[in-house]
């Protein structure tokens, strides 16, 4: 269809200039930006004015960059009228409404291991009084999403007592919307007796929920990991999404080269298109997938440190795109990122989004304890404090934090908290949690506890020899991970003086990863052990 529109100008009318197009700026670059002008309607950018020519005068020059329709001149009795009808792009409007979000709840977590000994990753917590769980959950509602799944399979019972007190209720306003546990199930018939095999697979399985009728307006569905930490609009996503046509798109951010081969790799062309895709390679797979990220934005010396275009696992696609390529194209393909995506990129219009926010994939018992510990830091990279986007949690309805003549420096206290004349730096401390005196914390994440004993159950605990839940007098912690409702006794010393790497004692009650100490959940860590 074409669009024209007239109108007069006189020679000496200025023309403002807008910014140039292309995939990277405009109303359809990867990086989302909106181009806004005076006019009500919808305009195309391009150059197509290089000059007008009046009554033999030499050629007046227009910068690249002008969004016209029509340009008319006048110059006494002659009139020169340039038409411009080249198609007009118009932005569409997307409704949340019609868009749906699928959070997966993960597999069996062996990367958190052990932390996800008796729970699902997405369940894990972080920073001090949230659940990963949060984050997806809490930006979907920021913004303005309303129709949540939320995938789960393993270990999943404290995943769906959190959401079932966080979003069932509690203030949090789902409006028309809902947020809904698909857990997996076995059903009649062959293939219906296995679990999920993968990502893809999951979602398979629950394909019919978007063929009912209520779903009928599902026009794009996001689909979310539940084990990261990032802030962002996913109508933002959407909405590139939909201006572009795709049929995918895909969340991207840069990378460096000492995690590139933890993630879904993608090259793009000049336009923004995924061209290729491999799935977290190594060797010469992964020197394949170097790029010149300064395309993206980055100055040479962030390109150099981030050589990588990373897949955030985070997705959104035509509903009827995905599926026909879960349920037809490709109905044995069991995960997104190592089969579904890279053989779509052949056949599907794929599209790279790139988020240029901080972003951490808590993939690794090394990445979650640092990302957590950079919470602390004054001028941290991420923070869970917005008053317009704020991270929705439990409401636990806990008394102010009691400290009592401790030094507490470049740390997180949560609610609930007993600190009595101890030391803390650069760590986190849960929800109701206990330090004694004398107790020393550094580099520290201590997840709390789900309940209080009273101070006479301590005093009697004590009297009979035994350990209360928190850290006992004189105990000095370094670079560890405490997990829930921990007992640790007095004069402890969990300081890992020979910087074992790797060690598993789960007889003792701990692990060692990546030379991070971990303290297991309900562990009882006995008087003067010295880890």
């Amino acid at each position: 269809m074409e669009a024209a529109c007239f109108s007069t100008l006189k020679s000496t009318t200025h023309l403002a200039n807008v910014p140039n197009g292309g995939p990277f700026n405009g109303e359809d670059g990867i990086m989302g930006e909106r181009v806004r002008s005076s006019l009500n309607g919808n305009v195309s950018i391009h150059q197509f004015v290089k000059g007008l020519k009046v009554d033999g005068q030499k050629k007046q020059k227009f910068k690249p960059g002008v969004a016209l329709s029509v340009i008319t001149t006048e110059t006494g009795k002659d009139t020169m009228t340039t038409i411009d009808t080249s198609p007009r792009f118009e932005r569409r409007r997307v409704n949340p409404k019609n868009v749906a979000a699928i959070i997966l709840g993960g597999g069996a977590g062996a990367q958190l291991f052990p932390l996800t000994s008796r729970t699902a990753t997405p369940a894990v917590p972080v920073g001090g009084c949230y659940r990963l769980i949060d984050i997806p959950m809490s930006n979907c509602l920021n913004s303005g999403i309303n129709k949540i799944f939320v995938l789960t399979q393993f270990n999943s019972a404290s995943l769906n007592r959190h959401i079932a007190r966080t979003y069932h209720g509690n203030g949090v306003n789902f409006g028309d919307g809902f947020v809904e546990v698909l857990a997996a199930t076995q059903t009649s018939g062959e293939a219906g007796m296995n679990w999920f095999q993968g990502t893809a697979d999951a979602v398979r399985q629950f394909t019919w929920v978007f063929e009912d009728a209520k779903n009928k307006d599902i026009d794009n569905i996001v689909i979310l990991s539940g084990d990261h930490l990032y802030r962002m609009d996913y109508m933002d996503f959407v909405k590139n999404h939909v201006d572009r046509n795709a049929d995918i798109t895909l969340s991207c951010a840069p990378v460096g080269e000492s995690r590139a081969s933890e993630f879904g790799l993608v090259k793009i062309d000049s336009r923004g298109n995924v061209i290729q895709f491999s799935e977290k390679p190594r060797g010469a797979d992964l020197k394949a997938m170097q790029v010149d990220t300064t395309i993206l934005g980055l100055s040479p010396e962030e390109a150099a440190d981030s050589p990588y275009i990373a897949s955030m696992g985070v997705y959104v696609f035509k509903t009827d795109v995905l599926l026909k390529l879960l349920k037809w194209r490709y109905p044995t393909s069991n995960d997104f990122g190592s089969e579904i995506i890279p053989s779509s990129i052949k056949e599907q219009d794929v599209q790279a989004y790139l988020f240029r926010d901080y972003w951490e994939d808590i993939g690794t018992i090394k990445s979650f304890y640092e990302a957590n510990l950079a919470l602390t830091d004054e001028l941290t990279k991420f923070q869970f404090y917005d008053p317009k986007t704020p991270f929705f949690t439990s409401p636990r309805f806990l008394p102010p934090s009691k400290i009592d003549k401790c030094q507490i420096k470049d740390s997180i206290i949560s609610h609930g908290c007993f600190l009595r004349e101890c030391r803390v730096e650069h760590s986190i401390v849960g929800e109701r949690s206990r330090l004694d005196y004398g107790v020393e914390l550094k580099d520290t994440l201590m997840m709390g506890a789900d309940y209080y004993q009273t101070e006479s159950e301590i005093a009697s605990l004590l009297a009979e020899g035994k350990v209360p839940i928190g850290v006992g007098r004189n105990t000095k912690i370094r670079n560890c991970i405490i997990d829930k409702n921990a007992k640790i006794g007095k004069d402890v010393g969990i300081l890992n003086k020979d910087g074992v790497q790797e060690a598993d004692r789960p007889e003792e009650g701990f692990y060692i990863r990546s030379g991070i100490t971990i303290i297991l959940e309900k562990a009882t860590i006995k008087d003067g052990t010295v880890i």
